[in-house]
């Protein structure tokens, strides 16, 4: 029988285990579970599943407190981190999987709240088991082509033409590693969010945690695209590791979209992580926009348990709660903003969960 149990070793030889899984992702590793940690303030969970004595799969997550209650996220929305859950051995099924890591959590744990996003566990693995289920959209460029056939497949209006522009017009795109770079993120940033009548779902201190545990590892890229004057017009972060890159957020100055700098940064990611072994590079969320870099579109599975019914409930209005905290203090600046709203042009936009 399937049963989960902790991992014995320290969260660096938590690395060595997720080595050996071919579909591992960036946020299962030590330095993203160190800043999910810091970030959220909460307390790591790092289990194996075993069957028997064999160790067939393992599992990470993050236990948070909320008044009072313990709940167990692997990952939850808000903590921009994309598929977490549970990796296993071929052939281990995922239901019984499943069914070990609920046990695991409601009975050893002792929580109330589970959430779950993991590429390869779907709503029909785990039918019956009352999980409730929300479906995000989501978009993947294939890196594997050559680079022209790569930049062949963009948009030819609206992609390859910007990405052609932004040359023409001497943008400038570099990769950073200081610590302003967060200050000139968090700026742009705000102005992006303000044109939707919104504030940005995190500050400029997330950023720099994000930076101080993920620029030590190499799984970390932050660009800057500067006017042909020197100004910072736009910032980029994106993440790569195994096989598979993503986007993080970006953001630019309104007054500098004719420079078409989110194009350049996005075209940059691509050919970098490529050129490092990944063989795709997903954009982590909705947003039409991304359709113009040659993506297919795919589904995420976003599965939630609560072990009593009023807490499924509380967890749907608190998330509904933030939202309408989120577009009230957007509406209050934007009367003190002469922000102006486009939706139509790319300005950039957090790639992973909000």
């Amino acid at each position: 029988m399937l049963h989960f149990e902790p991992f014995d070793g320290t969260v660096e030889e938590w690395d060595a285990v997720l080595e050996t899984f071919p579909d591992r992702e960036v946020f299962q590793t030590s330095a993203w579970l160190r800043f999910l940690a810091e970030s959220q303030g909460g307390t790591l969970v790092l289990a194996v599943l075993k069957d028997g004595d064999d160790a067939v799969g393992n599992f990470a997550g993050l236990i948070v407190r909320k008044f009072g209650l313990r709940i167990l996220g692997s990952p939850f929305i808000g903590w921009t981190t994309e598929r977490m859950g549970i990796r296993l051995r071929p052939g281990v099924p995922k239901r019984a999987a499943v069914e070990a890591l609920m046990h695991y959590a409601f009975q050893d744990l002792k929580c109330v709240h589970l959430e779950l996003a993991d590429m390869n566990i779907t709503p029909d693995d785990v039918e019956g088991l009352g999980f409730e289920n929300r479906v995000g959209r989501g978009y993947i460029v294939d890196l594997t082509p050559g680079e022209e056939t790569v930049l062949h497949n963009m948009s030819a209006k609206s992609a390859r033409y910007s990405i052609r522009k932004a040359a023409s017009l001497g943008v400038v795109i570099e990769e950073a590693r200081d610590e302003e770079f967060a200050a000139d993120y968090q700026a742009q940033m705000q102005e992006v969010f303000a044109n939707q009548g919104l504030v940005p779902t995190y500050g400029k201190e997330r950023t720099l945690l994000l930076m101080r545990h993920l620029l030590p590892t190499g799984n970390l890229l932050l660009l800057r695209a500067r006017s042909p004057d020197g100004r910072c017009i736009a910032t980029g972060i994106f993440l790569g590791m195994h096989r598979r890159a993503y986007f993080w957020g970006n953001a630019s100055w309104n007054k500098d979209r004719h420079f078409c700098p989110n194009e350049a940064i996005h075209w940059y990611a691509m050919r970098y992580w490529k050129r490092r072994g990944m063989e795709s590079y997903d954009l982590c969320g909705a947003g039409a926009y991304k359709r113009k870099y040659g993506t297919k579109p795919f589904e995420n599975y976003f599965l939630s348990k609560s072990n009593r019914t009023w807490i499924a409930l509380a967890r749907k209005l608190a998330f509904k709660g933030f939202r309408l905290k989120q577009r009230f203090l957007g509406m209050w600046k934007g009367k003190h903003s002469d922000a102006s709203k486009d939706d139509d042009s790319d300005n950039g936009s957090t790639g992973g969960q909000s």
